[in-house]
């Protein structure tokens, strides 16, 4: 069982950065992909992005070249950098978890998911 701890959310301007932290327990970390989605009131779950257990990264087109996701084996956490925030980024972020080590964009692929933290950015 893992279990996973998301931190670092709030309230931000527009054109403002947060990092998202996502803190897990267990001894195997370093074998899952990681991945980050998010979902606005009303709205499907959206991924974000992922980072494989090799350190690859993949992003979706609306946060690509403004998002960073790494990750530190050694601490069991992963992050979300954020940057140049826009209102459409407002959503409740989740941090999930997938032990195969590939990640994919579905929400289907994961396993363990946190318990969302908030991210409102205002215009």
């Amino acid at each position: 069982q893992v279990q996973l701890v998301e931190s670092g959310g709030g309230l931000v301007q527009a054109g403002g950065s947060l990092r998202l932290s996502c803190a897990a327990s267990g001894r195997t970390f370093s074998n899952y992909a990681m991945g980050w989605f998010r979902q606005a009131p009303g709205k499907e779950r959206e991924f974000v992005g992922r980072i494989s257990h090799s350190g690859n990264t993949a992003y979706a087109d609306s946060v690509k070249g403004r998002f960073t996701i790494s990750r530190d084996n050694a601490k069991n956490t992963v992050y979300l950098q954020m940057n140049s925030l826009k209102p459409e980024d407002t959503a409740v972020y989740y941090c999930a978890a997938d032990p195969s080590g590939r990640g994919t964009p579905s929400h289907r692929g994961y396993d363990y998911w946190g318990q969302g933290t908030q991210v409102t950015v205002s215009s």
